[in-house]
C-alpha cells in the first residue's frame, strides 16, 4: 500500500481478505444471499493500524467462526447502515487514495464514493493478489490436498465412463466422490462433456441425461477444495476402442501440456508459457482447434492472476501455480483435454499432481 500510495483498502468477504484475515467465506450460492444493509461487509485496512471490519449481524451470527483479529462494528437490522459505515470510513482520518476490492458490491463503493470522494477511489485486489500469487510452502501443502481429493474422485469416476452412462450421472458421481474425498465444496461448477456444439453431450445442457454411445470421448472439468485452496483437474477418457488419428492427437496434446511446463520457469512471461503450449499443437495443423489459453493462476480462488494467456505479459516467479491445460477441440470429430497445475521453480514448472496422464480407454 505504502509503495502504491494507497492510504486506505476496503475488502468485501473474498478470497483477499480470507488471505489476510482468516475470515473464510460462505461457499458461493446460485444466488446470492442477501441481509439488510449486507453491502457494509468487509474490512478497511490502514497501515500501522488494526484492521477495522463491519459486517451486518446476520454475518457476525452465523459466518464469523471466530472473532477477527482487530475493532469489529456490527449493523444490526434496524440500524442505520450507512450512517455507521459513513462513522467508521472517516473515522480512519485518510484524506489520499482508498483502493476498493474487485469483490465489492457496487453498492459498497457507490457509497464509499459519496462518502470519500469518487476520485479518490482505485481499485485494489491487485495489491492482495501481488501477495497471493507465491505460495508458500504451507501453502503449497494445502493445494497438494485439494488436488488429492480429485484424482481420488477421478480414479473411483472413470470405470462409469460406458456406453449408456450420461453426463448428469458422471458430473454427479464426480461430485459425491470428491466429499467422500475430503472436499468441503466443488471448485467450481463440475463440467463433463464431449464437446461444445449443441448436439455435443454436456452436463450443463438439455443433453445432461442423453445416454452416451460407444466411440465417445468424454472430458472431464472439475475441482475440489480443502482448507480454502482449490485444485483445478481436468482427464479424457474414451468409450471404446480409440481410432488411430485420435490416438495421434491425444500424443498432440500431451506433447503441447510438456511443452507448456517446461517453459514455465521463473522469468518467463506467462504469455511466452501460453505460446510455448500452443505451438506443438499449431504445428500439427490443429491451432483453430486449441479454443482455450493454456491456464491461469489458481490458489484461494480456482481462477487468479496472473493468466498463462497471450495477453498477459507477468514474468512468473517462482512458487507461483497455475493450469497446464491444452485442448483439442474438432467439431463433429472428437475432442481431447488434460489439466494439471503446476508450481513455477528456475528451471520449469513441477506438476503438483500425480494421476497417469495416459490416456484410458474403456473397452
Amino acid at each position: 500500500m505504502d509503495a502504491d500510495s494507497v492510504e486506505v483498502i476496503f475488502l468485501a468477504p473474498s478470497a483477499d481478505l480470507e488471505y489476510l484475515t482468516g475470515i473464510a467465506r460462505q461457499i458461493p450460492n446460485f444466488g446470492e444471499a442477501s441481509y439488510a444493509s449486507g453491502w457494509v461487509a468487509g474490512a478497511f485496512f490502514v497501515p500501522g493500524s488494526d484492521p477495522v471490519f463491519v459486517f451486518p449481524r446476520m454475518f457476525a451470527a452465523f459466518d464469523l467462526r471466530e472473532e477477527p483479529q482487530g475493532e469489529l462494528v456490527v449493523v444490526s437490522e434496524t440500524d442505520d447502515g450507512f450512517s455507521i459505515f459513513e462513522r467508521v470510513a472517516r473515522g480512519l482520518g485518510s484524506t489520499g487514495t482508498v483502493a476498493v476490492g474487485d469483490r465489492v458490491w457496487a453498492e459498497t463503493a457507490l457509497n464509499l464514493g459519496r462518502i470519500l470522494g469518487f476520485d479518490r477511489l482505485r481499485t485494489g485486489s491487485t495489491i492482495v493478489n501481488e501477495l497471493r500469487r507465491v505460495k508458500t510452502p504451507e501453502e503449497l501443502e494445502a493445494m497438494g490436498r485439494a488436488i488429492r481429493t480429485v484424482e481420488q474422485a477421478m480414479a473411483a469416476v472413470a470405470p462409469l465412463v460406458v456406453p449408456g452412462a450420461t453426463m448428469a450421472l458422471l458430473a454427479d458421481a464426480v461430485e459425491r466422490e470428491l466429499r467422500t474425498a475430503g472436499s468441503r465444496t466443488p471448485s467450481f461448477t463440475t463440467h463433463i462433456f464431449t464437446g461444445l456444439g449443441d448436439s455435443d453431450f454436456d452436463s450443463g445442457t438439455k443433453t445432461a441425461h442423453d445416454p452416451i454411445p460407444e466411440g465417445t470421448s468424454v472430458m472431464f472439468d472439475f475441482g475440489g477444495v480443502v482448507d480454502g485452496y482449490c485444485s483445478d483437474f481436468g482427464r479424457t477418457i474414451y468409450c471404446g476402442d480409440p481410432p488411430a488419428e485420435y490416438l495421434d492427437v491425444y500424443e498432440i496434446m500431451l506433447a503441447a501440456q510438456e511443452a507448456g511446463r517446461a517453459a514455465a520457469a521463473a522469468g518467463t512471461t506467462a504469455s511466452d508459457v501460453n505460446a510455448a503450449c500452443r505451438s506443438p499443437i499449431e504445428e500439427a495443423g490443429l491451432g483453430e482447434h486449441f479454443r482455450h489459453r493454456m491456464g491461469h493462476g489458481i490458489g484461494l480462488d480456482v481462477h487468479e492472476r496472473p493468466f498463462i494467456s497471450v495477453e498477459d505479459t507477468t514474468p512468473l516467479e517462482p512458487g507461483m501455480t497455475f493450469t497446464d491445460e491444452p485442448s483439442i477441440i474438432i467439431p463433429e470429430r472428437f475432442s481431447v483435454r488434460i489439466e494439471d497445475i503446476l508450481v513455477c521453480e528456475e528451471g520449469g514448472g513441477r506438476k503438483l499432481n500425480g494421476y497417469p496422464a495416459a490416456l484410458v480407454a474403456n473397452r
